[in-house]
């Protein structure tokens, strides 16, 4: 299977990649992205073969669809990282919750997020292509707070690769922080900046653009791609566990095929939401996408208005800083798929230019065709966290903004599956306000340890040991400086590799 790019082709590069090439190469012409030409079908004697087998068996069978230049030794490598998960056999189990309810818990790996189910797959198979290349890489990586720790997880110590992270400094929550700063590996730096996350991501896509900067890494016989998930090797994993959500129903009995199912997403960059697109596109019976955002609400406002303007915003810390997002780079690849590549730079050279740019009434009644969006403020986050956790379940911030989804915009019979994308171990200071309905400002440690204490939490041992670890990134710069920091770090270890 090919790739083509969102803004339409330059002229100077291909007008079809492989998948390995857009991994490698992410950046596309006109500064768009590599999406599929065509999405493999999934039918119904697909999905009866996939209610018997595991979610690596799965992920296989849903990789081979998409005929990805990968040879079959190395995907099944990458796949057996599943295996270092919570449950060897079960990476997101689906917890019911209501009778018409359920979570998938995307946070079982490494690193406690949901990013571990796309970017330890991603992050094997990446060194591999570029090992047996005899090719060295830099990894950018931009991050909102889980993004960054699991792409240095994935990388740390691999051959043929170096890894920026670059984090908001002041935008994490401080488990989030320390697990990047902690991170051990001589082919990783980390940097915090003086800015937000769309700075990050902004000086991301300007690097992965710029001839300059790649000619001076040339110097060094080293190319660049990166981790977020303007990289289609992240998005194609995240396809397989909105299927695995539609087939765990079945096998349990809670849906009888082909009825369909509702999906509910927090949604920051995008990503998720796009996969589970991507899902429905290809045969799986879901009916509509729930997207819930917090009080940086630009998703909501695009989805409700067809409005995405980001003249007048700026953006909000909020208790769930892995939306703290403005610039949503996977909505692009929606509109591509839904309007074509001319339609799609117009838009998007719009909001380069102009910060915004507006979809007409029947683009819009489209795009809401495939999505409804709400907003989440911190109050309905909190007493959602304590309801649920009354009831004896615990979540994190970002999940708790999916009940203002279900709660809200729901309006059928159909089953949903919500997506919860980090646990409440990484935000505990939060979530010990929500318990205990008072706005003290706990230090995370000790709020961990209230929380396992009296609420019969268990802590896992990669959290409980990052307050024991040095600190070996001590980097915060301005964003002006972020090409000379890198710069700098590959002078300083080349020779390391």
């Amino acid at each position: 299977m090919n790739f083509i790019e969102t803004r339409g082709n330059d002229g100077i590069k291909d007008k079809e990649v492989t998948f390995s090439y857009a991994i490698l190469n992410p950046s596309a012409s006109f500064r768009g992205l590599y999406i599929p030409k065509n999405l493999p079908n999934i039918d119904k004697k697909d999905i009866e073969d996939y209610t018997n087998s595991s979610y690596k068996q799965l992920a296989y069978e849903i990789l081979k669809k998409f005929q990805i230049d990968v040879n079959d030794e190395d995907i099944k490598i990458a796949l057996d990282l599943y295996d270092n998960f919570d449950y060897i056999n079960d990476p997101c189990p689906i917890v019911k919750l209501q009778s018409d309810l359920f979570v998938q818990e995307q946070f079982r790996g490494p690193t406690r997020a949901f990013k571990d189910m796309a970017l330890q797959p991603f992050g094997s198979i990446l060194s591999s292509i570029a090992k047996k290349q005899n090719q060295d890489y830099l990894i950018l990586a931009a991050t909102s707070g889980d993004t960054g720790p699991a792409a240095l997880k994935t990388f740390e110590n691999k051959d043929n690769i170096k890894v920026v992270c670059m984090y908001p400094n002041g935008g994490t929550s401080d488990v989030q922080r320390l697990q990047m700063i902690t991170q051990e590996g001589n082919n990783l730096k980390v940097i915090g900046i003086n800015g937000n996350f769309d700075d990050a991501q902004n000086a991301l896509k300007q690097l992965l653009g710029s001839k300059s900067f790649k000619d001076e890494l040339n110097n060094y016989n080293i190319k660049v791609s990166a981790a977020n998930s303007v990289n289609f090797g992240r998005i194609i994993f995240q396809v397989i566990f909105h299927i695995y959500s539609y087939i765990d129903l079945l096998k349990k009995g809670e849906i009888k095929y082909p009825q369909k199912i509702n999906i509910i997403v927090p949604s920051g960059n995008f990503g998720n939401a796009l996969g589970g697109y991507y899902a429905k596109k290809m045969g799986i019976p879901i009916n509509k996408i729930l997207i819930a955002s917090n009080e940086n609400d630009i998703l909501c406002e695009f989805i409700n208005s067809g409005i995405y303007d980001i003249s007048n915003k700026k953006l909000i810390k909020t208790t769930s800083p892995a939306m703290d997002i403005l610039k949503s780079s996977n909505i692009e690849r929606i509109l591509f798929d839904m309007f074509g590549h001319i339609r799609t730079k117009e838009l998007f050279d719009n909001l380069e230019k102009n910060h915004r740019f507006i979809l007409t009434s029947n683009e819009l009644k489209i795009l809401q065709k495939e999505f409804s969006a709400i907003s989440c403020d911190k109050e309905f986050g909190l007493k959602t966290i304590k309801r649920y956790l009354d009831d004896g379940y615990m979540m994190d911030p970002h999940t708790a903004t999916c009940i203002k989804a279900y709660e809200n915009l729901k309006k059928d019979n159909f089953k949903c599956v919500m997506y919860s994308t980090a646990q409440w171990t990484k935000f505990s200071p939060t979530v010990l306000n929500a318990i205990k309905e008072d706005t003290i400002q706990y230090k995370d440690e000790d709020a961990l340890n209230e929380i396992s204490k009296n609420y019969n939490q268990q802590i896992p041992k990669m959290i409980q040991d990052i307050f024991k670890k040095d600190i070996l990134h001590k980097d915060i710069i301005d964003k002006n400086d972020i090409e000379n920091s890198i710069v700098e770090f590959i002078k300083s270890t080349t020779n390391l590799t």
